[in-house]
């Protein structure tokens, strides 16, 4: 069984843990740092808001229904289609979206190689 690592995430009150693989649950904070810096030289209308990634941690035991678990991967195709969406004229928006992507595509692999065996 593979090793988790969980990414706390928080926008307003709302809270998140992000599933990751242990191996590149550093990659999604480092992400989501790079972003944040990014994000407010955005021009266009649409830009989606974006949590912010406040801790990692080993195992989560969740308390409270308002609280969820995703997975990495479900929560990058989400992050990659918000960014897609964005009409963007001022910023090379395509530097941030080459980020997401990559680490869309190494978690893919990931999870392709960690269920094949």
């Amino acid at each position: 069984m593979p090793t988790m690592r969980y990414v706390l995430m928080q926008q307003n009150d709302r809270i998140l843990f992000v599933e990751m693989p242990q191996s590149h649950a550093y990659q999604l904070s480092a992400l989501n740092l790079r972003l944040h810096k990014e994000i407010d030289k955005l021009t266009a209308d649409n830009v989606p808001a974006l949590p912010h990634a406040i801790a990692e941690c080993d195992n989560v035991e969740l308390h409270a229904s308002s609280v969820r678990i995703v997975s990495g991967l479900d929560y990058l195709n989400e992050l990659e289609q918000d960014f897609a969406s964005i009409q963007e004229k001022s910023y090379p928006l395509i530097s941030l979206l080459t980020e997401i992507r990559a680490l869309q595509a190494q978690l893919e692999q990931w999870y392709e190689e960690e269920y094949e065996q």
